[in-house]
């Protein structure tokens, strides 16, 4: 392999990202620098782009997009909060762990971290602070439940990593020490990510229940009221719905990831119109706006992405890499441990979507290399960037629970610090018990 190819496509990108470029211009300009160097007709990168946008799973993006912004104008989301409320009780730290909960209802449903801790965040932290929690805790346990949205099913990163990895294959001699490893689809991605989800809640509630123990922070006066529990999941009952039939539907077999995706879009607009009837023509304008936006956004890094990964497979530098490391590092444990770490820094410095179309051609070989199956590692790697959300200088949820709670994000950041531990930690076990995730996509077939 010529080591210079590496020079020049890694070296540019780096460059560009110094000088303050996109990552979509520097990906784009560094594949056609590298394509220069190798002679290529740059009309190549034009039939790339092309063929990255033709799939039929991708038509899941903007439909879970456009699902989630529905949800949100018809009120979907809004009693789900309500129900993860009236569970909270006089309990210590209820009404936080309610917050946990609430993100992770609005998970099943929206896929997006950012949204998640919006969503939940307008109703959440001032119920908080009216309970007496500190401000900056209060924001501090919202960012921390936000990343959730992309670790619950179904999940936009989910989408995208299925994507990715699609057409990258195990090498014989993977295949020939290891066995068979498990093909990557989206439908196993989100059956996967379930049980991994609820371990990443359960160490954040475990987490809030020790420093609200600390802290003085109880539960709400009323004792916990099976009458309320009981009105607020009739009130909700349609919105508790959507993430069963979602999730039902794909689990069931009913119909594909892509598939479930536009059965949301028609139940919320049902729900939202003849039901809760709170959906109108200007919400339905602005959730489409907000869709184009974003899915013309993640398409325009996609189309660079791919052609990046693209020649980073062809001049066979993922392979370069992962036998390099190997050849320093044949310790499993070790070799996640780097693995993950590496993924906490790039969360803090790179957009999840973008940071997952760069490094699966890199690190999926890796994975293969040392018998780690790819739809593990891929539940790892989303549930690793999710911190990322919680983390400065990136931190997008940092800056949403600190427009909300009007708190300076540097406090919020570290009040969060114990959170994004018993985060780091979760991951370290979900890595190290790969049954967590590979259990359920096995008993149920796949």
């Amino acid at each position: 392999m010529d080591n210079a190819i590496i020079l020049v496509l890694f070296g540019t990108f780096g460059f560009l990202l110094v000088l303050g470029a996109p990552i979509s211009v520097g990906l784009g300009v560094s594949a056609l620098a590298a394509m220069w160097y190798l002679g290529d007709n740059p009309i190549k990168m034009v039939q790339m782009a092309w063929s990255s946008v033709g799939s039929f799973p991708l038509m899941a993006l903007p439909a879970f997009i456009l699902a989630g912004a529905l949800m949100e104008a018809a009120g979907v989301s809004r009693r789900l909060i309500n129900v993860a409320e009236s569970l909270a009780g006089p309990f210590t730290g209820g009404i936080s762990a309610a917050t946990v909960l609430a993100c992770v209802f609005f998970g099943a449903i929206s896929g997006s971290g950012p949204a998640t801790t919006a969503a939940v965040g307008m109703l959440m932290i001032p119920a908080m602070v009216r309970a007496g929690y500190d401000r900056s805790y209060a924001a501090s346990v919202t960012a921390a439940a936000g990343g959730l949205g992309i670790v619950i099913p179904p999940s936009i990163p989910m989408v995208i990593f299925g994507i990715s990895a699609m057409g990258l294959q195990a090498p014989p001699d993977a295949v020939e020490k290891f066995g068979q490893f498990q093909t990557v689809s989206i439908s196993k991605l989100f059956i996967a990510g379930f049980l991994p989800g609820f371990v990443m809640a359960g160490s954040l509630m475990l987490a809030n229940y020790i420093r609200c123990r600390r802290l003085g922070y109880h539960g709400g006066a009323e004792p916990l009221s099976a009458r309320a529990i009981l009105r607020t999941l009739y009130q909700g009952f349609w919105s508790i719905l959507a993430p069963l039939v979602i999730l039902g539907g794909i689990y069931g077999g009913f119909f594909t990831p892509t598939e479930a995706a536009i059965v949301a879009i028609f139940y919320t607009l049902f729900v939202g119109i003849f039901i809760y009837r709170e959906v109108n023509l200007k919400e339905i304008v602005v959730a489409l706006e907000a869709t184009t936006w974003l899915t013309g956004r993640v398409l325009l890094v996609l189309f660079t992405a791919t052609i990046f990964g693209r020649i980073l497979v062809e001049n066979q530098i993922p392979a370069h890499l992962a036998n390099s490391l190997l050849s320093l590092i044949d310790s499993v444990p070790v070799i996640w441990a780097i693995l993950i770490v590496f993924l906490l820094v790039v969360g803090m410095f790179m957009e999840t979507l973008a940071a997952i179309m760069i490094l699966v051609p890199v690190m999926v070989p890796v994975a293969y290399s040392v018998g780690i199956d790819p739809i593990h590692f891929g539940i790892v790697m989303i549930c690793s960037l999710s911190v990322g959300f919680v983390t400065p200088p990136l931190g997008e949820n940092l800056f949403i629970a600190s427009g909300i709670s009007k708190i300076d994000i540097e406090k919020i950041a570290v009040r969060a610090l114990p959170f994004i531990l018993a985060l780091v930690l979760a991951i370290a076990v979900i890595a190290a018990v790969p049954g967590i995730s590979l259990w359920l996509p096995r008993a149920m077939g796949y």
